[in-house]
């Protein structure tokens, strides 16, 4: 019945600050982008080149996500990459932080996490080499 995620949905504090680092610093495309009066908000659909798509959303005056301890809910967003330790290098050289490479130790597959702006959770998840 499902064939996959079409994509998912973030809502900023900072839609410049947050639109710059998925598209700079991530490398996502603007399929499209809309300003939405009636809500004061912008709506703005980004994408990787295997289609995945983000939904970048700015509302007046959103709560902030409570993360720590867990919250329910969406836990993270994990991003497939080749090749962590680049991938890694990558964000290390925009100024992102990344945590120690771990081990899923179901898998024996690597991984790290690191934030957006917002301190959304986010995955480099290794699936080759």
């Amino acid at each position: 019945m499902l064939n996959g995620f079409h994509h998912v949905a973030i809502i900023c504090s900072d839609y410049p600050r947050s639109k710059q680092f998925y598209t700079e610093i991530l490398g996502f495309s603007v399929i499209a982008e809309n300003y939405r009066e009636a809500r004061d908000s912008y709506k703005c659909d980004l994408a990787l080149a295997d289609g995945s798509q983000i939904e970048l959303f700015s509302f007046p005056s959103a709560p902030t996500r409570p993360s720590r301890p867990e919250a329910q809910g969406l836990r993270h967003l994990a991003f497939k990459v080749d090749n962590l330790d680049a991938a890694i290098q990558k964000l290390t050289d925009k100024g992102v932080e990344c945590e120690p490479i771990r081990v899923d130790e179901y898998t024996d597959k690597r991984f790290t996490f690191f934030q957006d702006p917002d301190g959304l959770p986010l995955e480099l998840y290794e699936v080759a080499l």
